[in-house]
């Protein structure tokens, strides 16, 4: 390595030598901000030199350009740019702004042949900087003097003309004060050897100079990596026939970001684990741990390309449905698929299970018999996502699935060989994982304000529903289609008679927004608060099956309202159906027959310690109590201080911001009841002292206690851990003892990601 000092027009002014931008570098990026300060050093330097006093003295530091010398022959030679392609890029564009003002042809001759043409360039037109890609015929252009080409190149070039041309009229200041003051521009020279095994890997020092500045996406450090080290004509080979045209292109015309997601979770169907959601803070971190990858699975980076290549059209019909490409053969088998990814991906939004659905359609398109999915194992394991997503929505679930969901993907050869199923995995996860039976969904959507509880799919599940069932797509995307409430949700006289007098408010109030009140019309903005006889007459005439199917009620009052809840909740359980042999059974793992070992827990411990385990004995002070989960045990923590310390439950509740950062934490009836008007969901969140939902009493006393415990380990935890310190308990005082199941070779984590 050798350093040196020298002003940016020296470095730009080398005779026989020729500059090249790697294509993994990125594409040119300063904006009006970086010019205009750029601009500004440069005539803070000219009007140095007009100075006297200053004359000569005035100097600019510039920052640093590394390259290394590839040869080009004993004539040429040229440098590959690892640091610095920005500030070498700028100062060409204001040098070509300032040739096209100059009047004197010999000065725009010089300007062009000492700095942007050089004669025993190998670049097209003898061009003495050769651009990546994306910039590359913008910058010719500009060189050229040929037709500007639109991007951030000739948007800078035009701000320098602009810029230059406010100067150039100033009495006193001319082209020759500009080219001066490059000449007073200085930059700290970087040269690496060009010999092996002398520690100046440009990869690492690359990683090195950006580790100070904004980081580098995780698509640009991938890129730098693959194609550094490879000579400059063998990378602009790879890059410009394989990875900018197959692999970045593609998934930036999705959308710039997901270029990154998707080596993320290529990383994560390869590595079958989960890894953490590409960001700023962690970008580094999921790089080495990528690249550790590729070095331990493939021989050549050659390899890894041809691999990674071939995920890139599977990922895009995951990411982009006006991007799929055919999976199958057949058209009707095809169009199944494509309609299951899109409401696996886009109607439901899973993002947990796109590593194993990635690795899915890769195997579909394998030419090995051994790991080859056809169409109809893909079509079932899409059918058993869709089935379990659509199910754990229903019920709130969401827990654990992004941490989880991903390791499922070691099974695939096994589902390929028919050695076990889809929904056998997960019919077998732990309980916050489970695929909802029956029962469960039924319980749920009985009770649940569907319209506002599920709002997300609820278009979704009825759409799928009125298909199911008349065998005719509804699109339900359809700004026209939406869900018609038979009951309004205003009510008026008419419809307190249709209801009953005595009743209307009770049943307006229960059944307003749950799923036997529902139907999916196109028809809704006709019918608003119309009674109901008005109501069928119109839906008479509706193309969806729903309508009809009021059409058959006299009136509408409780009795037909559970009668359609009936047969809506019914038509789900078929639209989204189990096998038999799942209906009714408890479809998670019981680990009762595992090895499991105990562990105890004080709060002058890690909460990590926690992690992976359920709570089996709860000890305050000498007190022990039994408990089963998580949320039992801080119900358990409540309840000791409600019926031993009475005077600390309310210190407790007199400061729930403060420890459990939420004032409404723990309420009585009185107040949680008036919760559950603007917040129904709360329902499913908060439990008495008895572990009970309000929706599973039948009699609630005012004074009755419920506490929030829809929450983490760590955070229901942390509460137990705040109130302790509130009441100035020691944290030995409290002791769980932890029962921690011995890990198999695919771990499933029950705690929330």
């Amino acid at each position: 390595m050798k350093t040196s000092n020298s002003s940016i027009f020296e470095a730009l002014s080398l005779n026989n030598t020729s500059f090249f931008i790697p294509p993994y570098q990125r594409a040119y990026s300063w904006g009006r901000e970086q010019i205009n300060r750029f601009f500004d050093d440069v005539m803070r330097l000219v009007h140095s030199e007009q100075d006297p006093m200053q004359k000569d003295k005035q100097q600019h530091f510039f920052g640093t350009l590394v390259y290394k010398w590839e040869g080009q022959g004993s004539f040429a030679k040229r440098q590959v740019i690892i640091d610095g392609q920005q500030r070498l890029t700028t100062t060409l564009i204001f040098c070509i702004a300032l040739r096209d003002l100059s009047t004197d042809q010999e000065e725009k001759q010089n300007i062009t042949n000492t700095l942007l043409i050089n004669e025993k360039s190998t670049f097209k037109d003898k061009i003495k900087l050769k651009q990546v890609t994306s910039d590359w015929d913008a910058y010719g252009a500009l060189v050229m003097g040929k037709e500007s080409v639109p991007g951030k190149i000739t948007d800078a070039y035009n701000l320098f003309i602009r810029l230059l041309r406010k100067q150039l009229e100033n009495e006193g200041i001319t082209a020759e004060h500009f080219i001066t003051a490059l000449q007073r521009i200085n930059v700290a020279i970087i040269e690496l050897s060009e010999e092996p095994y002398k520690g100046e890997d440009p990869q690492v020092i690359f990683e090195t100079l950006n580790s100070l500045g904004k980081p580098l996406t995780l698509s640009d450090l991938i890129r730098n990596y693959i194609l550094l080290g490879m000579p400059s004509d063998q990378q602009t080979t790879i890059y410009d026939g394989v990875w900018q045209p197959k692999i970045e292109q593609p998934l930036c015309e999705v959308g710039e970001e997901y270029t990154s997601k998707f080596f993320r979770d290529y990383l994560q169907c390869k590595n079958k684990k989960s890894y953490k959601v590409v960001s700023d803070n962690n970008t580094k971190e999921l790089y080495y741990q990528f690249k550790e990858f590729v070095e331990r699975t493939f021989d050549s980076k050659k390899d890894f390309i041809r691999d990674i290549e071939s995920y890139v059209p599977c990922y895009l019909n995951i990411v982009e449905p006006k991007y799929y490409t055919p999976v199958s053969p057949n058209k009707e088998d095809d169009q199944t698929i494509k309609e299951l990814l899109h409401n696996i991906f886009h109607d439901i939004s899973s993002e947990a299970f796109k590593p194993f659905v990635l690795e899915l359609l890769h195997m579909r398109q394998s030419s090995n018999p051994n790991t080859t999915i056809c169409d109809t194992l893909l079509i079932e394991s899409l059918e058993s996502i869709r089935t379990y997503l659509i199910r754990r929505r229903v019920v709130k679930l969401t827990q654990a699935e992004n941490k989880n969901i991903p390791t499922l993907t070691f099974y695939l050869p096994a589902i390929a060989s028919g050695e076990t199923s889809l929904i056998k995995i997960l019919s077998n996860l732990f309980y916050r994982l489970r695929l909802p039976n029956d029962k469960e969904i039924r319980e749920t959507l009985e009770r649940l304000a569907f319209y506002k509880d599920v709002s997300s799919y609820s278009k979704f599940i009825l759409g799928k529903m009125e298909k199911h069932q008349a065998k005719v797509s509804v699109d339900f995307h359809d700004p026209l289609v939406t869900i018609e409430h038979i009951m309004p949700q205003t009510l008026n006289e008419v419809w307190r008679s249709e209801l009953g007098e005595e009743k209307a408010e009770e049943i307006h109030q229960h059944y307003l927004h749950n799923i036997g009140n529902l139907i999916l019309t196109e028809f809704n903005g006709e019918m608003g608060n119309k009674s109901f006889a008005d109501k069928k007459a119109r839906l008479a005439t509706s193309n969806i099956g729903y309508s009809h199917d009021i059409c058959q009620y006299e009136q509408w009052r409780e009795e037909s309202i559970l009668d359609h809840q009936d047969r809506m909740i019914s038509l789900f359980l078929d639209t989204f159906s189990l096998p038999d042999e799942y209906k009714q059974t408890n479809n998670w793992k019981d680990d009762s027959d595992q090895k499991t070992e105990s562990v105890i827990f004080t709060f002058d411990v890690s909460l990590e310690l926690a992690k992976g385990t359920k709570p089996k004995q709860l000890r305050i002070y000498q007190q022990t109590y039994e408990v089963k989960n998580w949320s039992g045990t801080l119900l358990q923590f409540v309840k000791y201080f409600k019926y031993q310390e009475p005077a600390a439950l309310e210190e407790l509740m007199l400061n729930q911001q403060e420890v459990f950062s939420r004032k409404d934490s723990i309420v009585n009836w009185s107040r949680f009841s008036q919760l559950l008007l603007k917040r129904p969901d709360y329902q499913t969140r908060y439990k008495n002292l008895e572990d009970k939902f309000c929706t599973q009493l039948s009699d609630i006393k005012p004074e009755e206690l419920f506490v929030h415990c829809d929450a983490t380990i760590n955070m229901i935890l942390d509460r137990m851990s705040k109130a302790m310190l509130l009441l100035g308990m020691d944290r030995k005082d409290v002791v769980i003892e932890l029962r921690r199941t011995a890990k198999s070779s695919i771990t499933i984590e029950e705690d929330e990601e």
